[in-house]
């Protein structure tokens, strides 16, 4: 199974044998890679019944959760590493996630669509609406992305509230970019975190 690139990266930078919290896991493609090819133990939260039944259909340990609230029913510490991927703009409050992902697990995996993206700002220009892409595939009114961000607007919030910034690394296309300009070049955005 092919990983998004976002998805494939934090894979490869989850060291082996780590104890794993994927939330918003979704079908657990990332699960399923942690799991098989780098001996991770890993757990996931999914707020969909469906996506949770499919995920247990092959044999991944994952919980039906909501996130913005059921994280903080979570022990400090529980996990070496909370992984949150394309989820955060989804959250009721992203400034409070952010705090629940950093307080259970040790290191912190954040990816999210970067709206400055200039595609997204060129479709917004031309077309006065806010753009359907083929990363966000529904109307303004469909989707789940409640709070747009910009990569510029996270590196604030994770200024504004002191958290390490361990790496980062941005993708347009399909494929890695450089950091250069990330905010108005990159579609996605992954951000490995700590305190």
């Amino acid at each position: 199974m092919s990983l998004r690139p976002d998805l494939a990266k934090i894979a490869s930078l989850v060291p082996t044998g780590m104890r794993v919290l994927d939330i918003g896991c979704g079908e657990g493609e990332l699960m399923g890679v942690l799991r098989d090819e780098r001996g991770v133990d890993v757990r996931g939260m999914e707020l969909d019944p469906e996506l949770v039944e499919r995920c247990v259909s092959r044999g991944l340990s994952v919980v039906q959760g909501d996130a913005d609230r059921d994280l903080a029913d979570y022990p400090d510490a529980a996990y070496d590493v909370a992984i949150l991927s394309q989820t955060l703009q989804t959250a009721q409050r992203p400034d409070y996630m952010l705090d629940q992902l950093l307080r259970i697990g040790r290191t912190a995996f954040v990816s999210f669509p970067n709206f400055a993206y200039w595609k997204m700002r060129l479709s917004l220009l031309v077309h006065g609406r806010m753009p359907v892409t083929r990363h966000l595939p529904v109307s303004w009114y469909e989707t789940e992305n409640i709070h747009h961000l910009t990569v510029a607007d996270f590196r604030d919030l994770l200024a504004a509230k002191g958290v390490t910034v361990e790496g980062s690394w941005f993708f347009a296309d399909g494929r890695e970019i450089g950091s250069f300009r990330a905010n108005w070049r990159a579609e996605h955005a992954v951000f490995r975190l700590s305190r």
